[in-house]
């Protein structure tokens, strides 16, 4: 995909360059073609003016020769009789080549004429001069194509191939800057393309140059980071999964196969209630697992006004532990009812496996906050294990001893719920025991 990507970028960058580079050579051709088109039909034209007025001085001096050196098109000079006296090589023993006549109070006309008689087919920059003699008016023609719009043909080869080398640099130069620029993106692709599920140990090299490169290797990092904690975690999650549901197995398993061994001498009744006490631990399980996995997926939940403080009212039932309840009333959230319920069931029944003798509640309103507190008086758990204890299917050694019926679960579904509602759960300092606190945004009714 990256491979792809990098292609498709280059190609379409390199594509971008020299399309400009042609449209810019396009421009620029046109504004020469244009300027060296009217500088040679300035000059054209002022050949012809000086040619004439170079004739009118002869005739003036009498110096006037009968054929006429030139390197226009064709000369003529027309006496005061209209008979041609002089002409170029080209055009000599032939009539004057035009009737058109300088104006009535005007010395001489120029005006660009097609199709004159002796030049079929092409259009002419014509001058006509008039002379005075003694004996009437004489008359001096001179005339030369006209400039054609691509000057020459020469000019126009020195364009297209100056413009072919401008396209061709501009894509080479392109191709180039691009593909040293896109260099450590096919490196961070062969990197990707090496990183497997098994292996996701490996990281992509970072650039020295602070750049958006730099950026995409940390970034590609950072997720990598992510997935290999999130893998690792899941593998973790999978093995204590199948731990905790083998176990009630073996132990129903083995107590069914020894009570056929003896069948006559097994107490059914007993064999029966330990049965029923795997099959309930096998069950909070499966229930504790399926509650994950609707939170991991991110099922959609209901969304009502809740009062804290009654909620906990109601749900609050006779425990083995003394309960201390501190509620302020009116403070209110949004949330799903049953879910935040499970909460607080399973802080409470986490407290109730540790108290010593007394379990505190509390609700209370702080800066914007619902703050729920649930806080025991057992041992306590250390600092460095406050977040161990959210891990799933993490039970610490004496969460193990005194309640080996727990799944392991409860705190991490809890977690979950809050994370659900926009809220926090964290383990906080305490004088003694375990303290739970929870926060949710208020609603502000």
């Amino acid at each position: 995909m990256i491979a792809r990507f990098s292609r498709s970028i280059r190609t379409r960058l390199t594509l971008l360059a020299a399309t400009g580079a042609a449209l810019l050579s396009l421009v620029v051709n046109a504004f020469v073609l244009y300027a060296l088109h009217s500088s040679a039909g300035d000059y054209m034209q002022t050949q012809v003016i000086n040619t004439g007025l170079e004739l009118v001085h002869l005739v003036k001096r009498g110096e006037l020769p009968t054929v006429i050196d030139s390197e226009l098109d064709g000369v003529q000079v027309v006496n005061a009789s209209g008979q041609v006296v002089a002409s170029t090589p080209n055009l000599a023993g032939l009539p004057r080549m035009s009737t058109m006549l300088p104006g009535e109070f005007s010395a001489h006309r120029t005006a660009e004429v097609c199709d004159l008689p002796y030049f079929p087919g092409r259009c002419e920059f014509l001058g006509v001069f008039r002379v005075y003699e003694q004996d009437g008016d004489w008359l001096v023609y001179a005339a030369d194509r006209l400039v054609p719009w691509y000057v020459h043909p020469g000019v126009l080869v020195a364009l297209a191939g100056v413009s072919a080398l401008l396209v061709a640099l501009a894509w080479f130069g392109t191709s180039r800057v691009v593909a040293g620029t896109l260099a450590p993106v096919e490196e961070i692709r062969d990197k990707l393309a090496e990183i497997t599920s098994s292996d996701l140990g490996m990281r992509l090299p970072v650039s020295e140059k602070t750049d958006e490169i730099r950026s995409l290797a940390e970034t590609a990092n950072q997720t990598l980071d992510r997935l290999e904690a999130a893998v690792e975690q899941q593998r973790r999650f999978a093995s204590d999964a199948s731990h905790d549901l083998r176990s009630p197995i073996t132990a129903m398993r083995a107590q069914v196969e020894e009570a056929m061994l003896h069948p006559d001498d097994a107490d059914w009744a007993e064999i029966g209630k330990a049965l029923l006490a795997s099959l309930d631990r096998l069950q909070a399980i499966v229930t504790d697992l399926l509650t994950l996995a609707k939170l991991d997926a991110g099922a959609p939940m209901a969304r009502e006004p809740l009062d804290l403080a009654d909620l906990v009212s109601a749900e609050t039932r006779q425990r083995s532990k003394k309960l201390i309840p501190t509620l302020q009333p009116g403070v209110r959230v949004t949330g799903d009812r049953l879910q935040l319920a499970r909460l607080l069931t399973n802080l409470l029944d986490n407290a109730e496996r540790h108290a010593e003798s007394t379990i505190i509640v509390t609700v209370r309103r702080i800066d914007g906050h619902a703050i729920l507190e649930v806080l025991d008086d057992g041992g306590g758990i250390a600092p460095e294990q406050r977040e161990v204890v959210f891990q799933r299917f993490t039970r610490l050694d004496a969460s193990r001893n005194r309640d080996a019926g727990g799944t392991g679960l409860g705190l991490s579904i809890a977690r979950d719920i809050a994370r659900a509602h926009h809220g926090t759960l964290t383990l906080e300092d305490s004088d003694s025991g375990a303290r739970f606190v929870l926060r949710l945004p208020v609603r502000d009714d």
